[in-house]
């Protein structure tokens, strides 16, 4: 089971913070913090892999990836493999990419909803759902055009609103 995405800047400032298990914010704050110290001080020259055991509790891991000024990062137990979260992520940034042509942290910071649509198509409740970019961004094409079909239908007949002025 995956047990947390976080997505951060290399300053260690949280962009994406999703959390599969129940932690109160406090704790979230201290494990990213613990997270941030593991990788900022790691070689670029290393394994992506990292035995999370005294951050997370025992058989955990993390599978990260370092693109420009951002850190993509999957806790995961020992139920998942390792490569395959490796992958994971890799459609997570292929999709972003193609959402956002060439994606950089202000589009996280400024699509906050969008980003977390496209994780919830990708993971759902600690489950890999969709592992297809192709198809996560059709879903995300779906939703947003449901969104802006639903935001248009108004409750108010169009004869009433124009008597007040709206």
């Amino acid at each position: 089971m995956i047990r947390a995405v976080i997505v951060m800047n290399t300053q260690g400032k949280p962009r994406l913070l999703k959390f599969y298990e129940f932690q109160p914010p406090e704790k979230q704050q201290e494990l990213t913090r613990s997270v941030f110290a593991v990788l900022s001080g790691r070689p670029d020259n290393v394994s992506n892999f990292v035995e999370a055991d005294a951050i997370f509790g025992p058989g955990t891991r993390l599978v990260y990836k370092h693109l420009a000024t951002l850190y993509f990062v999957f806790v995961f137990d020992s139920c998942e493999n390792e490569l395959a979260m490796l992958d994971l992520i890799q459609v997570l940034v292929e999709t972003l990419d193609r959402c956002f042509k060439n994606v950089c942290e202000l589009d996280i910071v400024f699509n906050f909803n969008k980003m977390h649509t496209i994780l919830d198509e990708i993971i759902f409740g600690g489950q890999v759902l969709e592992t297809s970019s192709e198809r996560v961004l059709k879903a995300v094409e779906e939703i947003s055009r449901l969104e802006k079909s639903a935001s248009s239908v108004s409750f108010v007949p169009k004869s009433v609103s124009g008597r007040f002025g709206r």
